[in-house]
């Protein structure tokens, strides 16, 4: 299955957004971790050279920094790679940030399997879990340009804490120019009767798009979720797919424990929805230096393996 390709990777999409709001809301700041190049950050720094701060490569001092600026009215939008905007400074998020009652947005690059080259210790397996167990937070995977065009306004003017898991360096294109997107809602990419795939980010909806065409090969109709509002999740949305598919699997760029997965298990169990049920994910380990399609082959979260798990839980029915 082929995608179509942007003109513009999505770091710079995000950047570009980010000055298009900043011109309209002076309240916006930007701070990174002595990695502007690598967010495209320096693109707003030539436009905005006040309102932007290179806190250096100390995270959790950025953080405090993020919770004081808003303390004072701003609305700060701090950067780095996504085990070090999770892992590195969780207590800050939550004292600085949920705790204080404050408005801080966190961007969170190269999750998962996306900081291929950087190798396994900057592979945040995790991110999610330890975000989505904080209070009040906001988790959200953009798929590509035109979601992230959608959703960042909606993401700047959400209160609390939110966190923006970008793979910086992709320019996939799924869904059409001008595609509008609601924070917290489902978006159904494609239609099926026999399973529901639910995926999120620009690494897994794409592998469950292919994972569809696969099944619909074998005879099996597949609906594709793209739950890219990971927190508040759309309950309504995992409702319907199991009652009108009768078996769900989720697809994600994460650990299986306290992501997607857990979270969309968590909704089948607590609403009595007694449905084959399976996860694709990283299962409890850590990452290493590979790239992409290797490392979804590797463990297993390719669309080959999507696509098995799914007739294992269409026999099941």
């Amino acid at each position: 299955m082929e995608f179509a390709k942007s003109s513009l990777l999505l770091r710079e999409v995000n950047s570009q957004v980010l000055m298009q709001l900043a011109e309209q809301d002076g309240r916006i700041v930007l701070l990174d971790a002595d990695l502007m190049n690598a967010s495209a950050f320096h693109q707003f720094a030539d436009r905005y050279p006040n309102r932007i701060f290179n806190c250096g490569i100390a995270e959790s001092n950025m953080i405090g920094v993020a919770g004081g600026l808003s303390a004072v009215g701003m609305i700060p939008v701090a950067h780095s790679f996504a085990c070090f905007a999770s892992r590195r400074v969780a207590d800050q998020i939550f004292m600085s940030g949920v705790y204080a009652g404050q408005n801080i947005k966190i961007i969170g690059t190269d999750p998962g399997a996306c900081n291929t080259a950087n190798g396994g210790s900057h592979m945040a397996l995790e991110d999610i879990g330890i975000l989505r167990s904080l209070a009040g937070t906001t988790i959200v995977d953009p798929t590509d340009e035109t979601m992230l065009r959608s959703i960042l306004p909606q993401i700047i003017q959400a209160p609390g804490v939110s966190y923006i898991r970008l793979y910086r360096k992709t320019n996939l294109k799924i869904y059409p120019d001008g595609t509008a997107f609601t924070l917290g809602k489902a978006h159904t990419v494609r239609m099926g009767s026999d399973v529901a795939i639910i995926a999120e980010g620009p690494v897994m909806v794409p592998e469950a798009l292919k994972a569809a065409e696969l099944l619909e090969d074998a005879g099996i109709s597949a609906r594709v979720i793209d739950l890219f509002t990971i927190k508040p999740l759309d309950a309504e949305a995992v409702t319907a797919a199991a009652r009108e598919t009768g078996a769900v699997l989720t697809a994600e760029n994460h650990s299986v424990y306290n992501g997607l997965g857990s979270a969309v298990a968590e909704v089948l169990a607590e609403r009595r929805l007694a449905v084959p049920f399976g996860r694709i994910g990283f299962r409890d380990v850590t990452g290493e230096t590979a790239d992409v399609p290797y490392i979804l082959k590797k463990f297993g979260m390719d669309a080959p393996a999507i696509a098995g798990l799914a007739k294992e839980l269409v026999a099941l029915k």
